[in-house]
């Protein structure tokens, strides 16, 4: 047996090469608010919960009441009658999954003689890939609405798709690629005049639009809106990984439940995915609710718009940089001014390379080509949290020095790789690489070792120019790769 201290130690030793977590220097996956008892806090409620199964509440009462406290939380921040209920879950995709199911299967009743059929999910092309996930979990078609050239999404173009074979109407608040609020409200009044169920995605925003100034209504406020999903693990901020998902009705929240006595063992109910589960982030969210309450979360969320601003003043000000489209909440990304000629442009993603020389990591976004041909930008994507304005002018610096390294900079080319994936018969009515000959690809790629300081800009290039059945192949490989034996 390995002694507790050593594994402890190798542990420690394995961590010192993680991106930090603390300190607002990751802007994107971490979500610190700069107070260090929240993290106290969570940590001391998780261990209290630590042997408890949240498969059955009746069993576990105190996990039935900390649910019923976060609900009720949830609700009130997002203007809920007491007709709207919900439940916990293991985190956005969780709950992102469930609303899917669970307006799949409220269409197949409505619809007793179309079972056959796949019904739509539509949604925008800048809505959150868990509903592509979930569109091909639950057999349905998902339909991508394609967004604006700035990233904004026409209210009339998800109307115009709207029919009797959609299911779910999915709306953002907001984008996570964009940081830009979706049109919700006509949005949710045209599904409610038609029948359709609708889903406002909140689980990156959820528990920071509450508190944010100047904002058109979004949550249960808005007519049509049938279900919301928000996670606490991202602004609310819990441990990874517990999330919310509300409905309008219980009728509508029964839906989301599985339950069978059609075995030979207990009978069975579960209204998440999951069976067994961690109480632990339960434990730790509730805590932080409990502590914070809604002024607290005011207080943090008004960090938030400081840095925001703060960013935004000093991108304008950086010559051949532009904040993409017109973003509210926590998040904004950053595109290259094409109104500069090409010799004073700063590429996203050089400059994302460029941030982690100075200690910042932010998320390198590929340009995408839509359906009707508009092209959204490649992008860098950035994610606010409240410790940012304590550190705010040193990533100002970092920010503007960086754009000066890398201005003019042409993009990454990756036509030399390409070619040779076409020559060697990759793409469109072809071959699709296998494990070893796209690992191959990766390592000419550049991206062919485990770091977190690791150059993207050239392997998100790549991804852009190659077929999706390729890009999407050699990504698996990647991930799968990292974590091998």
């Amino acid at each position: 047996m390995t002694a507790p201290d050593e594994i402890l130690t190798r542990l420690q030793r394995l961590r010192a090469g993680d991106a930090p977590t603390h300190g607002g220097r990751v802007l994107s996956y971490v979500y610190d608010s700069g107070r260090p008892e929240l993290d106290e806090l969570a940590e001391r409620a998780a261990a209290l919960a630590r042997p408890l199964n949240g498969l059955d509440p009746t069993v576990f009462p105190s996990i039935a009441a900390m649910e019923r406290d976060l609900i009720a939380f949830a609700r009130r921040s997002f203007h809920g009658g007491g007709s709207v209920v919900g439940s916990v879950t293991s985190g956005g995709t969780e709950s992102c999954l469930l609303a899917v199911k669970t307006a799949r299967d409220l269409w197949r009743r409505a619809h007793p003689n179309r079972a056959h059929e796949r019904p739509r999910l539509v949604a925008p092309q800048t809505a959150h890939a868990a509903f592509q996930k979930a569109a091909g979990l639950f057999d349905l078609q998902f339909d991508p609405v394609p967004c604006r050239a700035d990233g904004g999404v026409d209210a009339a173009a998800m109307i115009d798709r709207m029919g009797d074979d959609v299911a779910l109407v999915v709306v953002s608040a907001p984008a996570y690629p964009t940081g830009e609020l979706d049109p919700i409200a006509p949005v949710a009044a045209a599904a409610a005049d038609r029948g359709i169920s609708c889903h406002v995605d909140a689980c990156f925003g959820g528990f920071v639009l509450p508190w944010w100034p100047e904002l058109p209504a979004w949550d249960f406020r808005v007519r049509g809106v049938t279900s919301l999903s928000a996670d606490l693990h991202k602004f609310g901020y819990a441990p990874k990984g517990v999330s919310v998902l509300l409905h309008r009705g219980r009728r509508r929240h029964r839906a989301q439940f599985f339950a069978t006595t059609r075995w030979a063992g207990y009978p069975v109910v579960n209204p998440t995915l999951l069976g067994s589960r961690s109480a632990s982030p339960t434990a730790a969210a509730w805590a932080i609710v409990q502590h914070l309450g809604s002024r607290g979360y005011a207080e943090l969320t008004g960090s938030i718009v400081r840095a925001a601003s703060g960013i935004r003043s000093t991108v304008q000000a950086i010559d051949g940089l532009r904040v993409w489209g017109d973003p509210v909440g926590p998040a904004l990304a950053l595109v290259a001014d094409t109104a500069v000629p090409a010799d004073r442009r700063v590429d996203p993603h050089h400059l994302a390379d460029a941030l982690t020389a100075h200690g910042w990591k932010i998320q390198h976004q590929p340009g995408f080509v839509q359906a009707d041909g508009t092209r959204l930008p490649r992008s860098a994507h950035l994610t606010l949290t409240p410790v940012l304005e304590a550190g705010l002018d040193d990533f100002l610096a970092s920010l503007s020095a960086a754009a000066d390294a890398v201005r003019g900079r042409p993009a990454a080319d990756p036509r030399v790789l390409r070619g040779a994936l076409r020559a060697l018969g990759y793409g469109p009515g072809g071959r699709i690489p296998s494990p070893s000959a796209a690992w191959r690809l990766l390592r000419l790629a550049g991206a062919g070792r485990v770091s977190a300081d690791q150059p993207l800009a050239t392997l998100m290039a790549l991804i852009e120019a190659l077929p999706a059945e390729v890009a999407e192949t050699l990504l698996i490989e990647l991930l799968a790769r990292h974590s091998e034996p």
